[in-house]
């Protein structure tokens, strides 16, 4: 799980392939397949939205979110 530092956005990369963000009380807000290459990661929301995140010392920048790995 990789969670905002206020905790209001959390993003499950789960084991085969899709992801569940919610965002504050609306769990599921987004949901879609991902793809990991390396330490880059592309996004393609249910709704054909995409987008790109990278991990970088052990931090996920999600397009202008920064996420941290839930302990």
């Amino acid at each position: 799980m990789w969670v905002s530092a206020d905790g209001h956005i959390r993003q499950e990369l789960r084991a085969d392939g899709r992801y569940d963000e919610a965002r504050g009380t609306r769990r599921s807000a987004y949901t879609g397949r991902y793809t990991v290459t390396g330490s880059h990661i592309d996004y393609v929301d249910d709704t054909g939205f995409t987008a790109t995140g990278d991990i970088r010392d052990g931090v996920l920048f999600h397009e202008h979110l920064v996420l941290y790995k839930e302990q």
